[in-house]
């Protein structure tokens, strides 16, 4: 069998539908990540305070959260077990970032019974709690650095910072309940909140210039109530504390109570975010339905309907007896279908899919920008992390200050630090 032209452009639309249903799917994956995140985040959010407060406080909200998890978890071991499908397409990478999220997954029944035998304290508990998460944010950035499809790309990187945003402030929330509901300021604790406002900050901002108007105008507005400006003067009473001061425990309430209350929102956006990549990947999925119906009707018509202009052809080579030119041009005959190589026809639906391929590749760029930045910015703290022997916050620091002292960019400074990290970093910070 002969290859056609029209069988590359309907095989080319089928590939484009099969990648939007494929992307609908990765979506839904994140959103079971996005589900589980939430649940964690409200398990160690509660264990903070209840192990801070020697277990006196926040047991049933502990246990509510930990009941949230659970089916979620569950759910999401059975879609890891559905990416060993060769035809989900994952692949090393995500296959090995399950398997690490998989090992933290599989330590979650000893930490929760550390906790309840209170064996092991607020600050460790964060800090495994957190582990997990961590791998469970890494996750959802590869699903979104692996879509190819603008408008989706883009809710996806807006769907990563949100995420990433979201956990800052959850984290935030678990060491700020830790410190007030243990009565005393920390110096370290007090440096760890400050990197975790920063980090929000950083996030949201890239969330607000990918997500859609309606959320960005939505989250902007929520900036303005009374619930964040509490928030606010609770950060600089922690923030401005003398290390060692005392803090009001009574505190511990309003500020869980104001954190929990913004985080709701960003999870809200969140849920509305993931309703809107569901909406966009089926309209792309008609869409693209729609254009390869529109073009197996053009092919056939051009198929049974020869343009005029090649009759003239015809007759022009036509070695035959002339006719007379009162005589009626006679349509060429021929065994089968004509298919003209190069009718006009076919010739503009081909144009018109290869600009709106390139103008799809003009749109990703951005995206991945976004994504590579995020990535090459982890890259630098985890080398500095390793090779200088520091924490995450230091290391983050450590790039903000090479970036304000050599007036360049984060990103520029982040990826010198990768390729001459011990040149530029030989002291710690």
């Amino acid at each position: 069998m002969s290859l056609s032209v029209s069988q590359l452009v309907l095989r080319a639309k089928q590939l484009e539908i099969d990648a939007v249903r494929h992307l609908a799917g990765r979506v839904e994956f994140a959103d079971v990540i996005g589900q589980l995140i939430h649940a964690l985040q409200r398990e160690r959010g509660a264990t903070s305070i209840y192990l801070a407060s020697g277990g006196q406080r926040f047991l049933a909200e502990r246990r509510s959260a930990l009941e949230e998890a659970l089916p979620i978890e569950a759910t999401l071991r059975k879609l890891f077990a559905e990416q060993l499908e060769p035809a989900q397409g994952a692949t090393a990478r995500m296959l090995s970032l399950m398997a690490w999220v998989l090992l933290d997954l599989d330590t979650l029944a000893d930490l929760r019974l550390q906790i309840d035998q209170r064996t092991t304290t607020a600050h460790e508990s964060v800090a495994a709690f957190s582990r997990l998460i961590a791998g469970l944010v890494e996750l959802i950035f590869h699903v979104a650095d692996a879509a190819l499809h603008p408008g989706i790309s883009r809710l996806l990187v807006a769907l990563v910072h949100l995420v990433q945003g979201k956990e800052a402030a959850g984290q935030e929330r678990a060491v700020g309940a830790h410190l007030f509901a243990s009565g005393a300021s920390d110096d370290a604790e007090q440096q760890r909140i400050i990197h975790l406002i920063d980090a929000q900050e950083r996030s949201l901002r890239v969330f607000e210039e990918f997500a859609e108007p309606a959320l960005r105008e939505r989250w902007q507005r929520h900036q303005l109530t009374p619930n964040v400006a509490l928030l606010e003067r609770l950060r600089r009473t922690l923030c401005t504390a003398r290390p060692g001061a005392a803090l009001d425990t009574g505190l511990s309430d309003s500020w869980f109570n104001v954190s929990s209350e913004r985080i709701t929102e960003m999870w809200q956006v969140q849920v509305d975010l993931v309703q809107c990549l569901r909406q966009v990947c089926e309209a792309q999925r008609q869409a693209t339905q729609q254009d390869l119906q529109d073009s197996e009707g053009l092919l056939k018509q051009l198929r049974d309907n020869p343009p005029p202009h090649t009759h003239a052809v015809d007759r022009f080579f036509n070695n035959a007896a002339e006719q007379p030119e009162s005589a009626p041009v006679l349509p060429a005959m021929s065994d089968g279908p004509s298919q003209p190589p190069q009718s006009p026809e076919l010739v503009d639906l081909l144009k018109t899919q290869s600009a709106r391929l390139a103008s799809m590749e003009v749109e990703l760029d951005a995206a991945r920008r976004a994504l590579h930045e995020r990535k090459v910015i982890e890259r630098a703290k985890g080398a500095l992390m390793s090779r200088l022997g520091i924490t995450e916050d230091a290391a983050f620091r450590a790039l903000q200050k090479a970036s304000m002292d050599h007036n360049r960019k984060l990103l520029d400074v982040a990826e010198a630090t990768l390729t001459l990290p011990d040149l530029a970093f030989a002291a710690k910070p």
